[in-house]
């Protein structure tokens, strides 16, 4: 619906665009877009249509058996809920570091969430058995700020490694 809407208008500025000369050639034209226009009209009001007959919700009984979705094993969902869990304390303890430097908790929670999906290179150095994760700069400079002094008081914890007991170092680049 969207791409008809986006034609139609296309068009319309296409027809406004065009000079007003009266010879053949150019009233031709103008009919020719002029017919396209309405064309994309109906077909825009079709689909209208048919969206507003389309159902707003689709229960599952209406699903074939093969596509219908499956509910999860209580265990599963136990493990599923702990680590949704894990994973929200986690993120609410960064953003308790970072609450230092920011003035808003809901910055401060999308600044994480920003951080957890940010590009990084692990860099491992042998010689002092740290692995060297670097994060990729943020969007504005006071959010490289705040993740830089974020990054430094994990450094400062000597987090180690779980398998190779290895201390952790974070770096922005």
């Amino acid at each position: 619906m969207k791409e008809c809407h986006r034609h139609i208008r296309k068009l319309q500025v296409e027809l406004g665009a065009a000079k007003p000369d009266l010879d053949g050639e150019a009233i031709q034209w103008r009919a020719e877009r002029l017919e396209d226009i309405q064309r994309c009209m109906k077909e825009k009001a079709g689909l209208c249509l048919q969206l507003k007959s389309t159902p707003k919700k689709v229960t599952i009984g209406s699903l074939p058996e093969d596509e219908r979705p499956t509910q999860l094993l209580p265990m599963a969902k136990i493990l599923t809920d702990t680590v949704k869990m894990i994973a929200y304390r986690a993120e609410t303890a960064l953003v308790g570091l970072l609450r230092k430097h920011l003035k808003k908790e809901d910055e401060a929670r999308a600044l994480v969430r920003e951080l957890l999906v940010s590009s990084a290179d692990i860099l491992p150095n042998e010689k002092e058995n740290t692995p060297t994760v670097r994060i990729h700069r943020m969007a504005c400079p006071a959010h490289d700020k705040a993740i830089s002094s974020l990054l430094a008081d994990l450094t400062k914890a000597a987090f180690h490694h779980p398998q190779t007991g290895a201390r952790m170092v974070y770096e922005l680049t």
